[in-house]
C-alpha cells in the first residue's frame, strides 16, 4: 500500500513517522492542487475518493507508479512541507523473503527533521 512506501520512505530518513502525509501527481508548483492525489486525510476522514482525494492506505503501490519512470511527489508534514521525489526507476521479480517495499537509492545527505535552532542561525 502507498502507506508503506510512505513511512519506509520517512523512515529512510531517520524522520519520525508522525505528520500526515500524501503523493501527488504534480511535480512543480502548487502540488495540493494535483489532478491525482492520494492522502492520509481520505483515510481519516472516512473515505477514499471524497473530493478527489484516494486512500493511501488501500491503494497499492502498482496501482500508482505502474510503468518505469512514473513520478509522484511525496509531501510530509504539512507545517514543515518536506518534499520528496519519488520514481519507479525498473521493476524486478519479488524476492523470497525480502520486505517490501524497499528504498534502492537516495540522493543526498538527509537533513535532520528537526533541526536545533543553532543550526538554522
Amino acid at each position: 500500500m502507498l502507506s508503506d512506501l510512505a513511512q519506509s520512505i520517512v523512515r529512510s530518513f531517520d524522520f519520525d513517522f508522525d505528520h500526515a502525509y500524501g503523493f501527488y501527481s504534480l511535480l512543480k508548483g502548487n502540488i495540493l492542487g494535483s489532478p491525482i492525489k492520494y492522502e492520509l486525510f481520505a483515510d481519516m476522514d472516512g473515505g477514499a475518493d471524497e473530493g478527489g482525494v484516494s486512500s493511501v492506505r488501500r491503494t497499492p503501490i502498482c496501482n500508482v507508479f505502474r510503468e518505469t519512470g512514473s513520478k509522484m511527489k511525496f509531501l510530509f508534514d504539512y507545517g514543515d512541507n518536506w518534499e520528496f521525489l519519488v520514481e519507479l526507476t525498473g521493476q524486478k521479480a519479488k524476492e523470497r523473503g525480502a520486505k517490501y517495499p524497499r528504498i534502492l537509492a537516495q540522493v543526498g545527505k538527509a537533513p535532520e527533521q528537526y533541526p536545533s535552532e543553532e543550526d538554522e542561525e
